[in-house]
């Protein structure tokens, strides 16, 4: 973690809007708004971006992938601008308990992983574009989507040390964990053999 020198009440200003940023439900808004239906009726309930893809609108999920993404990096680039590089980390992680835990869904969000690599991105450009990449090897070699997360979201403490970004291996391990709890049943799934493909239900 980078030194602490803004002001308390700043912090918990950007915290508190990069939650509310990040709580912007966008897939649910973008199948609203084309006319898709209710997205947690829809598949696994899941409001990202893989979820929405289920739906058979290819451009309403890679809206909803850029969307969830920008949430992360946007409440990063503000809150390095305004305030400073540990406000950055704190809007990294509060935009994404955001996307996970938003108040406007009784707290049941999605499962973070554009979020996670938007806020990758903007904390860390070079380690963002390893997970990215990291992610599309996975998901080329084994077409499951779950199984990429997983394996960008462990990946990534690793890439911010190799590339020179240490101070930022605690945020990176801590919302790794955060989407392994939420990957727990895709994890059961894979060990069964039984998590479905991308483009498959």
């Amino acid at each position: 973690m980078p030194d602490i020198t803004s002001a308390p009440l700043l912090l918990a200003l950007t915290a508190l809007a990069s939650y509310l940023l990040g709580s912007i439900p966008f897939g649910m808004v973008i199948t609203r708004l084309m006319g898709l239906g209710d997205l947690r009726q829809i598949g696994s309930g899941n409001i990202g971006a893989t979820n929405v893809l289920r739906t058979g609108n290819k451009a309403a999920a890679l809206a909803t992938l850029l969307l969830d993404a920008a949430k992360g990096a946007v409440a990063v680039l503000i809150a390095r601008a305004l305030v400073g590089p540990e406000a950055a980390q704190v809007a990294g992680l509060f935009s994404f308990l955001g996307h996970l835990y938003p108040v406007w869904l009784g707290f049941r969000g999605g499962k973070g992983v554009a979020t996670f690599l938007g806020t990758l991105l903007a904390l860390a450009w070079p380690a963002g574009l390893a997970a990215c990449a990291t992610w599309a090897v996975t998901a080329a070699l084994s077409r499951i989507s779950s199984l990429s997360a997983l394996v960008a979201a462990a990946l990534a403490p690793v890439w911010l040390v190799l590339l020179g970004y240490p101070q930022m291996t605690v945020l990176a391990i801590a919302l790794a964990a955060l989407i392994f709890v939420r990957h727990a049943a895709n994890i059961t799934r894979l060990r069964a053999g039984t998590e479905p493909r991308i483009g498959k239900a």
